[in-house]
């Protein structure tokens, strides 16, 4: 009998739907997407595994099945890690990549605009992993000059290449409509493509044209999240009905208003099986943080 591991929350950028991914013993892997209004509910077996290295779309599996904490959003053991280092993005390790990319601006709340880069083929699932609610696209072209560009909107905006998911989170309850978001991105669009000295081989985008995800993230309405699921555990139960799925978080409700937020990335490398069915949802027996005061303390 197969043991299928999780291997987290990724976004099928075409569909807009998040998608939960399973990788089994074998090599296996299957995914299904999952919808707003559905009713999700699992229980963690065992200890959490290294999921390995991801190369070019595959999976390979870690040599040693190391075991790796339940607190930590990347589910890798030090070598995997440092083997996802060594050719990233991300990192900064990878400068030989043929391929073109382009240069965003993504917009998480009032204040928080980051720039970034992301491949030409990837289309939007980059800005949809992040929790983008927002973008915009700035220019295209090779990798170095994407990062040249990068690195010029960051320094003469003042504006950051990471915003951390904590802050994405306690906004997203008490966000602003479609046309102001829109009208910080345009904003932020116009002072950066107005910056001098654009690397020539990359071609800026000649109108700014804002996409929006608050739609296919189900933010309308979103009540504030009273807690936040800090790690699974063996045993443990997260049962809920998803309200709202935004980068790799899933807000969970329990049919009476109280939201729970799960971060995706927690579930990569346990083993998850069915909860019972017929018990109410709601039922969250993993650890928690309490946010609602930290919610309630910023508006």
């Amino acid at each position: 009998m197969t043991t299928w591991w999780s291997v987290g929350v990724r976004w099928d950028a075409a569909a807009g739907v998040p998608v939960l991914g399973w990788r089994g013993d074998r090599g296996e892997s299957r995914e299904r997407p999952l919808l707003l209004g559905e009713r999700l509910g699992f229980r963690a077996v065992g200890v959490r595994r290294c999921v390995g290295v991801a190369r070019g779309g595959r999976l390979t599996r870690c040599a040693s099945g190391a075991e790796v904490g339940a607190r930590v959003t990347r589910a890798q053991c030090e070598e995997c890690a440092r083997l996802d280092r060594a050719r990233s993005v991300a990192a900064d390790t990878l400068s030989d990549d043929p391929r073109p990319y382009r240069v965003y601006l993504a917009w998480f709340g009032v204040g928080m605009v980051k720039v970034g880069i992301t491949r030409v083929d990837r289309g939007a699932a980059r800005l949809l992993e992040q929790g983008a609610v927002a973008f915009a696209w700035l220019g295209s072209g090779p990798l170095m000059a994407a990062r040249r560009a990068e690195e010029a909107v960051r320094t003469a905006l003042g504006v950051p290449d990471r915003v951390p998911y904590d802050r994405k989170r306690a906004v997203r309850a008490e966000l602003p409509g479609v046309e102001v978001r829109a009208a910080q991105v345009r904003e932020a669009y116009r002072a950066a493509v107005g910056l001098p000295g654009w690397p020539e081989s990359l071609r800026r985008t000649p109108e700014c044209v804002v996409v929006d995800h608050g739609g296919a993230f189900g933010l309308a309405g979103l009540a504030p999240a009273a807690a936040v699921v800090t790690g699974l555990r063996a045993g443990g139960v997260v049962r809920g009905t998803v309200v709202a799925a935004a980068g790799p978080d899933l807000h969970l409700g329990d049919g009476r208003g109280a939201v729970v937020v799960l971060d995706g990335r927690l579930m990569a490398g346990w083993e998850l099986v069915r909860a019972d069915d017929g018990a109410d949802d709601g039922e969250v027996t993993v650890p928690v943080r309490d946010v609602s005061a930290v919610q309630g303390g910023l508006f």
